[in-house]
């Protein structure tokens, strides 16, 4: 946490998710069939204790997702196969009555936990949540009322999507603008229990294999364009790049969203230069890495 806080950071994101079905490591909840119990142990939440006071002590903080979208940690579909079974389209998590209650008591114990604890900047309802192919209007149910449901347990803190700042923009020539994923970024800003609103980039996955940093200054204009017609902060709080030409992308990326106005940026992601240590899924950036000085002036 204090190689973060090297950086300038002053805010990062974590995981407030982990589902397992059989106990291993820290989890936050284990599944039994089709009922989940929340683990406040010493391999639970008492971890996430250590978090937040690691954090605390670095002036650092933090940003906390619910659940994840996708596999990794459980997520989204663990619910779903815990309570319907194997195979149920993801649309269930949004919909399903049962699995709604489910994850509205998660959210319960965990934000309880937390709700005076100002080290937590801000809850999220999930990480990068999607439904391809779904109506865009599912997401923004579902957000309109699990956000709604934080703010009545913690009206201490901040309350986001989580999302990666789709547009609903059919027959666009650009997948993230096409509203294919279920999401709307312009009508979920909208939602009055949504404090702020979310972005995340990464080009060359989404297809923009050329021009990218040309298309990812677009990108940052036209969320900047919506924050001022929501008058609601926007941060792009994820992005990432592992191409050679990382720095200059970079800083043609950071130029574009100062000179927009946007609220704020989060890279991912932190990794630490100790050898054995912390996770990199290859777009990290630590204390020895060569743009890491960039990163800092930036920050600054």
């Amino acid at each position: 946490m204090t190689e973060i806080a090297s950086s300038g950071a002053t805010v990062i994101r974590t995981w407030g998710f982990n589902d397992v079905t059989s106990p291993s490591g820290t989890y936050y909840q284990l599944w039994t069939g089709s009922t989940p119990t929340v683990n406040y142990g010493a391999d639970g939440l008492q971890k996430f204790d250590q978090v937040v006071a690691a954090a605390k002590a670095a002036n650092i903080r933090l940003v906390v997702p619910l659940v994840n979208n996708w596999g990794d940690y459980g997520g989204m579909d663990r619910y779903i196969t815990q309570i319907l079974g194997s195979g149920q389209a993801h649309s269930n998590f949004y919909t399903n009555s049962a699995i709604k209650t489910a994850y509205k008591n998660y959210v319960n114990a965990f934000v309880s936990r937390y709700k005076n604890e100002p080290t937590i900047m801000s809850w999220q309802l999930g990480n990068e949540p999607r439904c391809n192919g779904c109506s865009v209007s599912i997401i923004t149910a579902w957000a309109t009322e699990m956000s709604a449901y934080i703010k009545s347990i913690d009206s201490n803190h901040l309350v986001s999507l989580g999302d990666e700042g789709f547009f609903n923009q059919p027959g666009h020539s650009s997948y993230p603008y096409q509203g294919g994923e279920g999401i709307d970024f312009t009508a979920n800003l909208a939602i009055s229990s949504l404090d702020y609103g979310t972005v995340h980039m990464y080009v060359i996955p989404w297809g923009i294999t050329s021009g990218y940093q040309a298309w990812g200054v677009q990108w940052i204009k036209d969320h900047a364009a919506v924050q001022k017609s929501a008058n609601k902060p926007v941060i792009i709080e994820e992005y990432g790049l592992t191409s050679s030409d990382r720095p200059t992308v970079y800083q043609a990326w950071w130029d574009a969203i100062v000179s927009s106005g946007l609220s704020g940026d989060q890279y991912w992601q932190a990794a630490t230069a100790a050898s054995g240590s912390g996770y990199n899924d290859g777009y990290g950036i630590s204390s020895s890495d060569s743009i890491f000085s960039a990163v800092k002036a930036h920050s600054n």
